[in-house]
């Protein structure tokens, strides 16, 4: 009877041996699927950097006093919109006004006398002078013409042909500096018209007022900054970024960016690549397109920029959601050969997209992790294992 009991007891403790592992999911009822495993993978590619950018209008134009004068009006303020062409801000022009209508004055006398030489000219083709002269006798003009000038003539004292030519080139010289004086009274009016355009700002594009560096009533010198102008319905993030990192962009390239204040993950695509590097910092700038909407200017941004430079990727890569945070350290719930988590201590790297990041230490590639550890799983965290 004891070698039968025996024998039973040996047969229990073999079934119970046989018996497979509890799986995760018996041992965390709770949990159910949001604790998956996930298999760490290797990161490809060449590994990127986070570098810090600020979000800049497209086009945006600062516009600034010409001349002396006092601001007379402002279209509006911060954040109102306007139309290509449209009146923004102006300064008092009545002095150039005034000068205008002098100038005209001018133009009109300087006119009057180009048509009166004209008319000078028409009468000596027509009715040369010389012809009508008196003698140089005095005698009264009768005797002049019938004895005076042909006795003249052959006696060879005066030669009517050259003074004719004399008369008719007096005529032209009045004409020519008559119209030089008109087109010397036309030039101060455009340069007048021009000082006149320059104290008003007018929009050079259809966009909405960044700021105001004056008020109504302010007194202004040529060189004062009045407004800020700027088109904000296409943004930009410019970055400063090292000359080595240069290689690894081309323009209409696709990089990520982190838009604050959440963070957001959003494409942009090189819009522009400057040619000249920063001869003292040695960076060289360049400008990525943003999608509309997702920022405004100003904000802080960070763009992802590859570093080709840089040995490829051999960091792990898990997913965002399998780290959890005790304070500021990061950890994983690693999974044991049979299934149980331990709690292990990782370094953070960067963020890959599509809800994944890398592990600086802490993990190697074909370790199972929990996917998404429920609030359930809290193993490990009060006796700090892993630290």
């Amino acid at each position: 009877m004891g070698i039968q009991i025996k024998s039973a007891f040996a047969a229990c403790l073999l079934a119970w041996a046989l018996m497979p592992a509890p799986t995760l999911a018996e041992r965390y009822p709770a949990q159910g699927m949001a604790d998956e495993s996930f298999v760490v993978q290797q990161a490809e590619g060449a590994p990127t950097l986070s570098l810090g950018g600020t979000v800049v209008a497209y086009k945006d134009v600062t516009l600034a006093a010409q001349l002396p004068g006092r601001v007379t009006f402002i279209a509006g303020r911060e954040g109102d919109a306007f139309d290509e062409s449209k009146l923004l801000v102006s300064i008092g022009d009545e002095e150039l006004l005034a000068n205008r209508r002098a100038l005209l004055a001018q133009m009109a006398s300087a006119d009057a006398q180009l048509r009166n030489a004209g008319v000078q000219y028409s009468r000596e083709i027509n009715s040369p002078q010389s012809h009508n002269a008196p003698g140089g006798m005095g005698m009264p003009n009768l005797f002049d013409q019938m004895f005076t000038r042909p006795v003249e003539s052959f006696m060879g004292d005066r030669d009517r042909k050259t003074e004719r030519s004399a008369d008719l080139f007096a005529s032209q010289t009045q004409i020519q500096e008559a119209q030089n004086a008109m087109l010397r009274l036309q030039a101060e009016l455009q340069a007048l018209d021009s000082k006149i355009r320059d104290a008003r700002g007018i929009a050079p594009f259809k966009g909405v007022i960044i700021k105001k560096f004056v008020e109504v009533g302010d007194t202004v010198q040529p060189g004062q900054p009045l407004m800020t102008f700027a088109d904000v319905e296409y943004l930009q993030v410019e970055v400063d970024l090292p000359a080595r990192l240069r290689a690894g962009l081309h323009e209409g390239q696709m990089v990520q960016a982190e838009i604050d204040p959440a963070n957001q993950r959003v494409p942009v695509r090189v819009a522009q690549i400057f040619p000249m590097a920063d001869p003292l910092r040695h960076t060289v700038k360049v400008k990525f397109d943003l999608p509309q909407g997702v920022s405004e200017p100003g904000m802080y941004a960070k763009v992802l920029i590859p570093d080709l430079n840089a040995p490829a990727r051999t960091n792990p890569v898990i997913p965002e959601t399998a780290v959890r945070y005790n304070g500021s350290l990061p950890g994983v719930y690693v999974l044991t050969e049979r299934g149980e988590p331990r709690l292990r201590l990782i370094r953070v790297g960067e963020e890959l997209g599509d809800g994944l990041i890398t592990v600086l230490s802490g993990l190697k590639p074909g370790e199972r992790i929990l996917a998404n550890p429920g609030p359930q799983v809290t193993a490990d965290w009060a006796k700090g294992e892993g630290r």
